[in-house]
């Protein structure tokens, strides 16, 4: 199947089966500059034009001083196919690597955050796309089950706290052997982040366990991304969840499919 049949589905299917995105919505995407969120952006925006409900699409990029590359090829790439695109340079941010402070990275995030929410409103945007990928689902939730002792991962949608925006991760269906092959089709400049070239020692661990996993079960990550999606609540040791009484009814439960290609 052509490469962005393949991707449209998927993201079609997770915008449809969470309601990410609806009628008269205006979504910006937080662009990194990767391989992910450019996906992403293209992904909408093909959307954009075939959706059944009408909704725009603009994109932003906070600069933190992380880029390991000019980001200037990719403003003038943007300007091309002519996406509403913001450039934010973030001072606070732009301080911590001149001071360097401990919790450094705790800091960095919140004023990502803080960063992320001033642009979105300045752009009138009700609705905020984030890059995260299959991947990053099934990582999230193999970490938290085998070194928090949590079942859970990434929520596909939720909201800021003051419910000012919506938080949509329209790639919960995507594994980034996809996004690595559309955006190369793209030729756009992709500007990698020094941050995620530093993998932690648990990241480092998952992604080795499911490279080993899948020279024998290629479909492991849909597999993981459809048990996400059939909890068994009574069958868990969560009191909350389970029948003590013998009272309750157990109802009969519809399976999600596996979502392959």
């Amino acid at each position: 199947m052509d490469l962005e049949k393949i991707l449209l589905r998927k993201v079609g299917e997770a915008v449809g089966r969470f309601r990410m995105i609806r009628d008269g919505d205006r979504v910006a995407v937080a662009l990194s500059g990767g391989k992910d969120s450019l996906t992403l952006l293209e992904a909408l925006l093909l959307l954009a034009k075939r959706a059944p409900v009408e909704f725009s699409v603009c994109a932003f990029t906070v600069e933190q001083g992380k880029f390991l590359r000019p980001i200037a090829p990719l403003g003038e790439y943007l300007k091309e196919r002519g996406v509403d695109w913001t450039y934010y340079q973030d001072r606070p941010s732009l301080r911590l690597l001149e001071e360097q402070p401990e919790h450094g990275c705790d800091l960095c995030s919140r004023y990502r955050r803080r960063a992320v929410y001033e642009i979105a409103r300045g752009l009138g945007a009700n609705v905020i796309a984030f890059g995260h990928t299959a991947d990053d689902f099934c990582e999230s939730f193999l970490r938290n089950a085998l070194f928090t002792g949590r079942v859970s991962a990434l929520p596909p949608i939720t909201y800021s706290r003051d419910k000012e925006f919506r938080l949509i991760r329209p790639l919960a269906f995507v594994t980034e052997e996809i996004t690595s092959r559309f955006a190369s089709s793209l030729g756009a400049p992709i500007v990698p982040c020094g941050c995620s070239l530093r993998t932690g020692t648990v990241r480092k661990s998952i992604r080795g366990l499911f490279s080993e996993i899948e020279k024998d079960y290629p479909h492991l990550k849909e597999t993981l991304l459809s048990a996400m999606g059939n909890l068994e609540t009574d069958r868990l040791l969560d009191p909350r969840y389970l029948d003590l009484d013998g009272k309750s009814e157990r109802a009969a439960r519809a399976i999600l499919p596996i979502l392959t290609e």
